[in-house]
């Protein structure tokens, strides 16, 4: 792409009044941003706030499954013409990208995708994602929208991710603004207040949950209140909120993508020796399976577990574990092949 790619996320407590309304005032301050980004970044909003703009039409919401699909449905086109009222005087369109879990499960289906989005961005236009929630089925939710942002930004090469929230930054136990998170590690995460939101889905553990895969996977983030003033200009340049330093990462698309967006369907437990081989950028055998923690099919993709149950890799399976379980004492079976394993 001739342009950076920037993924901005905006949470339904960013966007909305205490009342659950949609705040216009918000919207407006994020068009006039985005709008002097524009030029210089291919963009992507992904942005809640639909199920919050449609249940007020509801009579006695009470926020089950079906009444939060039908708020999303009255809801989508309001929060879309929002967006669009306000980024026409900047003459910018934009264009609502509706998304579920197993568009990014599938490689084609998955490029079938950004192939629109590029389509969109040739035309100046800017794609606003959100979770299908009228038909997304329960088993394959994204967690969140700070999950679907992320997908994004990894699977499409974005160099820079923003969180926007109800709150400055992440904040340290006097509750003061963390301004830079070098490693997002187990310490880090510890600083999340793990109450969530009234309003929303997510909360602090998940943007830095999210941010640690991003930032894994070589992409800037940063955590900031998009009540701050020009918060989205400031953000960019790394002057407010939480900054999240990328890591080293020279994966190829194709990797990245199996790492982020693919859906695991299976988990095995491998031993030491396998883990070991593993992280010499061997292949996964049979002899090195302990355990089917859970069953797949060949060609999905499985989790890769140590003794300790932590979660070490990702790989696309050669064979089904049916299949797995007759052969599992031959040398030479094939589980999943080293450029099909990806290290977490």
């Amino acid at each position: 792409m001739s342009k950076p790619i920037l993924v901005i996320k905006f949470g339904t407590a960013s966007i909305t009044r205490e009342n659950g309304d949609l705040d216009e005032t918000v919207i407006a301050g994020i068009a006039r941003q985005v709008a002097e980004l524009h030029e210089a970044y291919h963009i992507v909003l992904v942005s809640s706030g639909a199920v919050a703009a449609g249940k007020q039409f509801m009579k006695h919401y009470g926020g089950t499954i079906s009444e939060r699909k039908a708020a999303a449905a009255i809801g989508n086109p309001l929060l879309l013409n929002k967006y669009s009222r306000y980024f026409a005087p900047y003459g910018i369109a934009v264009a609502q990208s509706l998304c579920e879990r197993q568009h990014f499960s599938g490689r084609e289906q998955f490029l079938q995708l950004k192939r629109t989005y590029e389509e969109l961005w040739a035309n100046n236009i800017i794609p606003i994602a959100n979770e299908n929630d009228v038909v997304s089925s329960t088993e394959l939710k994204f967690s969140d929208n700070d999950e679907l942002a992320t997908l994004i930004a990894v699977g499409f090469g974005a160099s820079m991710l923003l969180f926007s929230t109800s709150v400055a930054g992440v904040l340290d136990r006097e509750g003061k603004v963390v301004s830079q998170i070098d490693v997002i590690d187990q310490q880090a995460l510890g600083l999340a207040d793990k109450e969530k939101s009234a309003l929303g889905l997510g909360g602090m553990v998940s943007k830095l949950t999210f941010a640690r895969l991003a930032t894994r996977m070589g992409i800037r983030v940063v955590i900031f209140g998009i009540r701050t003033n020009d918060g989205i200009l400031h953000a960019l340049k790394g002057e407010t909120g939480t900054l999240c330093l990328p890591q080293p990462c020279s994966m190829p698309a194709r990797r990245k993508w199996l790492a982020s967006g693919s859906l695991v369907t299976g988990r095995v437990l491998i031993d030491a020796g396998a883990q070991e081989a593993l992280e010499k950028r061997h292949s996964l055998l049979a002899v090195g399976v302990k355990e089917i923690l859970e069953k797949f099919e060949g060609g999905e993709v499985i989790e890769i577990v140590n003794d300790q149950n932590i979660a070490i890799a990702v790989g696309r399976a050669r064979l089904s574990s049916d299949v797995l379980e007759k052969h599992s004492r031959q040398q030479n079976t094939e589980v999943a092949h080293a450029d099909d394993i990806v290290l977490l």
